[in-house]
């Protein structure tokens, strides 16, 4: 089978992220890596907090902590978020490791060796009351084009225009909040992207077609704008440094690598981290080094990342001339929006996913999320439409189909499972329908629709309460109980195909009905289509148990507390 490297966008450290972060990155790459591992192929998942930038020191500041205590604590409430979201990450890294320092000061030397750096002056805020130059974000004040007065010096928040530091009115430290500001020479090195613009295009060139219309339109507009040669460093405590063997002056002055050049470099770095781990038994370059024929590379990531990871990284890969894994296929999302308005980190609006587990178990979460993803373009979150969806999709269709058919069999045939006699034409006929949804859901599954696998899902789903509604056994068993048996028996072999199929979408729930059979060997990945016509996976006298409620109805009641807890309008 193939290997296939899967990484996600590398959620910030600054605070727990929001449902519209989980489903544009994280969860569809952790849906799509479970069902490549049921699938029997050698999947290796890799995610890790992004810690080096800005944000970080300032969210540090805030808390009064050092920065790197303020990154320890945040990485271990990110993971514990992700773990009750049952995100089977093979390793969660973190890109202040050593070895992110180590992969992204060698990627620099060999970027310099190659005459793709240059040190360059450039002029930038100084703040003579903090004793520092101000990176852009580090300078807050008035936006000149909407008059919002908590702009930064990068972008104004409030009407998205990008901004330098010297166009906001009325600039203030945002360390200190001094007003006392200059604009001092000081020195940066700079990627010159410039230079592989050829080099870039001609790599896109070859992967476009193949990628999602969304992240292949995004790659072309900044390559037709033309690549700009950007610079590399800042003037922060926290951060990769500098290495003093080959820019000993700036290393001196405390530069550091800007968090956009080494975060990509962290994917490298946390597969490393994984690696060194057990270092007997996994060798991290094996997954990235001059391996293009061996290993299928899969990034997940919401648009504004898209320039990153098809532009800017795969010209930092390669200009450093080594034979670095570069990515065969982008899968881009588009904003998940809370009633048509942003979710925002900064300003607490929509539904965190620490909020979203305290609600309710990560499945309902699960399912909703990338049943709706925003794949072709923006999806809005509203409780009305959550709501709805749970109670008709997973608690109706799937919930209660498992409920009533397993407490029905136990009433009237025990506690295992009914024998009943041979199939007839509407098991034949659904055996059919059966094998062809699944072959459905494989086809979307392998070409990463997500809504359309959950459709196809949803339908698997459906098919199951349609023919019990036509075999109707409540009846059946008044005139023919053995008819009623078959029915069950053919039923509960369709809730252990469920089981099976619905791992990567709802895993607490198909292990839930997975263990309601006690098959003495159960060890089935998946389900071949001969398997799916002919629905005999649980065998007659297999004992059974009936779970607690797969899902539980929610109420008016519950969807009026949802809106005054979040809002029901976009702020």
């Amino acid at each position: 089978m193939a290997r296939h490297l899967i990484t996600s966008a590398l959620p910030y450290i600054n605070g727990i992220k929001h449902l519209g972060n989980m489903v544009g990155s994280m969860l569809p790459a952790d849906v799509y890596s479970r069902y490549l591992r049921q699938r029997g192929h050698d999947v290796l998942y890799i995610c890790a907090t992004d810690e080096h930038g800005t944000p970080a020191e300032l969210a540090a500041k805030e808390q009064g902590l050092p920065v790197d205590a303020f990154c320890a604590q945040a990485h271990d409430a990110q993971k514990a978020v992700y773990d009750g979201f049952a995100l089977a990450f093979d390793y969660f890294g973190r890109s202040s490791s050593a070895q992110n320092v180590e992969i992204t000061q060698h990627f620099a030397r060999r970027l310099n060796e190659n005459g793709f750096i240059e040190e360059r002056a450039i002029r930038q805020v100084y703040s003579p009351a903090d004793g520092r130059f101000l990176p852009d974000r580090y300078v807050e004040g008035t936006c000149p084009h909407c008059g919002y007065d908590k702009a930064r010096g990068d972008q104004c928040e409030n009407c998205t225009r990008v901004l330098d530091p010297t166009d906001l009115i009325n600039p203030r430290s945002a360390i200190s909040g001094s007003t006392d500001l200059e604009v001092r020479e000081t020195k940066h090195l700079f990627l010159l992207q410039s230079k592989l613009q050829h080099e870039v295009e001609a790599w896109v060139a070859r992967h476009e077609d193949d990628w999602p219309q969304l992240a292949s339109s995004i790659a072309r507009k900044w390559l037709n704008e033309g690549l700009h040669d950007r610079a590399i460093t800042r003037d922060l405590d926290w951060g990769v440094p500098v290495p003093a063997d080959t820019w000993p002056e700036l290393a001196a002055e405390g530069k550091v690598f800007y968090v956009w050049f080494d975060a990509p470099i962290e994917y490298i770095g946390a597969t490393k981290e994984w690696s060194d781990l057990d270092p007997a038994n996994r060798d991290w370059k094996s997954w990235w080094y001059d391996v293009d024929t061996d290993v299928r590379y899969t990034e997940f990531m919401a648009k504004d990342n898209v320039p990153f990871h098809t532009v800017m990284f795969p010209a930092t890969e390669l200009g450093v001339r080594e034979p670095w894994k570069k990515v065969d296929y982008v899968k881009a999302f588009n904003w998940l929006t809370y009633y048509g308005g942003k979710f925002s980190t900064s300003q607490k609006r929509g539904v965190f996913t620490d909020q979203a587990l305290e609600i309710l178990p990560a499945d309902y979460w699960r399912y909703f999320l990338i049943a709706n993803a925003p794949e072709s373009d923006d999806s809005s979150f509203t409780w009305e439409h959550f709501t709805a969806t749970v109670n008709k999709d997973l608690a109706d269709t799937l919930g209660n189909f498992v409920n009533r058919v397993l407490s029905f069999s136990r009433k009237r045939f025990g506690d295992e499972v009914p024998a009943g006699g041979q199939p007839g034409e509407a098991e034949t006929k659904l055996g059919g329908q059966i094998a062809e949804l699944l072959a459905e859901y494989e086809s979307h599954m392998e070409s990463l629709q997500f809504r359309k696998a959950a459709a196809a899902l949803r339908a698997l789903w459906s098919a199951g309460n349609s023919y019990l509604e036509e075999k109707a056994p409540w009846l059946e068993i008044k005139t023919d109980k053995e008819g009623a048996a078959l029915t069950l028996r053919t039923a509960m072999n369709l809730i252990h195909l469920y089981a099976v199929v619905s791992e990567p979408f709802i895993p607490a729930t198909s292990a839930a009905m997975r263990q309601a059979f006690s098959l003495a060997d159960d060890t089935a990945s998946w389900v071949t289509a001969a398997e799916a016509r002919a629905l005999a996976a649980v065998p007659a006298g297999t004992p059974f148990t009936v779970p607690p409620v797969l899902f539980a109805k929610l109420t008016d009641e519950d969807l009026q507390a949802y809106k005054e807890r979040f809002g029901g309008e976009p702020v």
